[in-house]
């Protein structure tokens, strides 16, 4: 009974240092993914901001486009979810953190009296909204890891499809990227535009580093230049939202599987104790059992008391041995 459990054992303690070797490497892999990830959050980032100073200076100059990325709805009565989440697991809470705070928008709205609609990116998004049955009305995924320019596009197309079509506001929510050990979910609007987070932004960066203030002439007119811009604004804001899920997932795989590495390690220290239990107590119910025969036999065999006593060492020593 002793030797089935201990051989039990074994396996179950080669079985786990073949799963932390497994989650030691993906924390590996993980850490240095996100290294890559916040260098692209950072290249992104000048882009970003000058598209909103080009905006700032555009609406500075007299620029009034009618576009519907500045419209205000009188009335809101349908709501748009685009939801970044991640195209695979083992990230701990990243993908349900993000979920259910969608979830609980949707239910808010809808004990609001709006309805929604959802544009997903991330497999973990589209299979957990399609098996409760959610209108879901576009899905992306496979490239959660390495976001591209072209990928958030084709997001922000999407979005604004239907923003312009039958939903009067659109929500994005995602994990925004604050540290290595500090993300957290948001749910920002996301359409119509903010036209106070472009206005405050600076029109000349120059001017605000100690430069001179120049003006500027436009051709086209400020309005025209204004409505080709603001879908790549959008654009941008999109993409920048992305690459921080993007780096907010690698941190959180590394959390999550140096935590598992951990509690592997922990439970292996367990299992040997365990084991070095159980194999010292068949080490001593077999000694006890030698210990009672040769006592027994020894009764009965009178003047063969040495021959028994150098058997007795013997067969301890191969139980050793065997043991070992």
């Amino acid at each position: 009974m002793a030797s089935g459990q201990e051989r039990i054992l074994r396996r179950r303690i080669r079985s786990i240092d073949a799963t932390k070797k497994i989650t030691r490497a993906m924390e590996l892999i993980a850490a240095s993914r996100i290294v890559r990830a916040q260098a692209r959050v950072r290249a992104a980032r000048p882009y970003s901001d000058k598209v909103t100073a080009v905006i700032a200076n555009l609406a500075s100059a007299g620029g009034e486009a009618d576009h519907p990325l500045l419209r205000e709805p009188a009335e809101v009565t349908k709501v748009a979810y685009v939801v970044i989440a991640a195209d695979r697991g083992l990230c701990g809470g990243y993908n349900n953190n993000v979920l259910r705070a969608t979830e609980r928008a949707i239910a808010a709205d809808a004990a609001a009296g709006r309805d929604y609609e959802l544009v997903l990116s991330g497999r973990k998004a589209l299979g957990y909204f399609r098996f409760r049955d959610y209108r879901i009305a576009a899905g992306f995924e496979g490239f959660s890891d390495q976001p591209s320019y072209s990928d958030a596009q084709q997001i922000a197309a999407a979005a604004t499809a239907l923003f312009e079509n039958d939903c009067q506001r659109v929500m994005l929510a995602y994990t925004q990227f604050h540290s290595m050990g500090n993300q957290s979910v948001a749910i920002v609007p996301f359409m119509p535009l903010d036209t106070s987070d472009i206005s405050d932004g600076d029109a000349d960066p120059d001017a605000s580093a100690g430069g001179p203030d120049g003006g500027y002439e436009f051709e086209p007119e400020p309005a025209a230049i204004l409505e080709r811009l603001l879908p790549r604004y959008a654009e941008a804001r999109l993409y920048s939202a992305v690459l921080e899920a993007s780096a907010s997932e690698h941190a959180a795989r590394q959390r999550a599987m140096k935590a598992a590495t951990d509690n592997a390690e922990d439970l292996k220290t367990n299992l040997t104790r365990v084991m070095n239990r159980a194999r010292q107590d068949a080490i001593t119910t077999e000694i006890m059992e030698i210990v009672g025969g040769a006592e027994a036999l020894s009764q009965t065999a009178g003047g063969e008391v040495d021959l028994l006593s150098d058997t007795i060492e013997a067969r301890t020593a191969n139980l050793f041995r065997a043991r070992e």
